[in-house]
């Protein structure tokens, strides 16, 4: 329990809950889910159990993304957020850019609450409740995902592992599987010129550079590192 956590307590929490939240926060419950909202990327967004709470390593990811796409295209574009969970990524970007944005997840749940978060910014932003594995409708400039990269016998703080979606979490085949499974997607739902931006495991990149040229040699791409030097961002394009 830090002292900051205890601030958005104070902050977000009426008077006659904060005994309680102070108490779950002392149990190792995330700060995020008792007051129920996380400040991501100048956006308020919604969470809950459902959903894995916004990281600032993944406000990054959409920066960057923005970067990108402003260098890329010149026109509005169309981006797919796959595995939208929060809705964060997807409604990050419907703020400042003019493009049409998707957001995809197989939790229902997770759906429910992005809409709600998409309501709450006051942004139009498509969600689809589906399967990543199935035909997603649709051609897209940009693919962004953050998608479930730790492995199956991977590190996990244990607050994490106890409350947050083990869906939105772990992968097999090292923590690849996801990867995998939207590249080859990316086949049919991108436009000839596309941009793909993800955010990785620090320990994947050697791996996932392996993959890409045995597997998509057409496909340029670069790792960018975060604010901690660790390598954290996958950028694939095609101009």
């Amino acid at each position: 329990m830090e002292d900051n956590e205890i601030e958005l307590l104070k902050k977000y929490l009426p008077q006659e809950k904060y005994q309680e939240g102070l108490a779950k926060l002392k149990d190792g419950y995330p700060v995020q889910y008792i007051i129920g909202n996380v400040d991501f990327a100048d956006t308020l967004i919604k969470v809950n159990e459902n959903v894995l709470i916004p990281r600032f390593e993944t406000e990054f990811l959409v920066a960057k993304t923005i970067n990108y796409i402003n260098k890329m295209f010149s026109s509005k574009i169309k981006i797919i957020d796959i595995g939208t969970g929060s809705g964060c990524i997807a409604i990050a970007l419907k703020k400042v850019l003019d493009a049409d944005v998707t957001g995809l997840d197989i939790s229902k749940e997770a759906i429910t609450l992005a809409q709600e978060n998409a309501t709450l910014n006051q942004v139009a932003v498509n969600f689809i409740n589906q399967d990543m594995k199935k035909p997603i409708p649709g051609k897209y400039d940009c693919l962004i995902s953050n998608p479930p990269y730790i492995p199956e016998d991977g590190f996990v703080e244990d607050r994490v592992k106890k409350y947050e979606p083990h869906l939105a979490l772990f992968a097999a085949d090292k923590g690849l599987e996801y990867y995998k499974i939207i590249l080859k997607q990316s086949r049919k739902i991108l436009k000839k010129k596309f941009l793909m931006a993800f955010e990785i495991g620090d320990n994947q990149k050697d791996l996932l550079a392996t993959y890409l040229m045995e597997n998509y040699p057409d496909y340029q791409f670069h790792f960018e590192k975060d604010l901690n030097g660790f390598d954290r961002y996958l950028f694939i394009y095609h101009e």
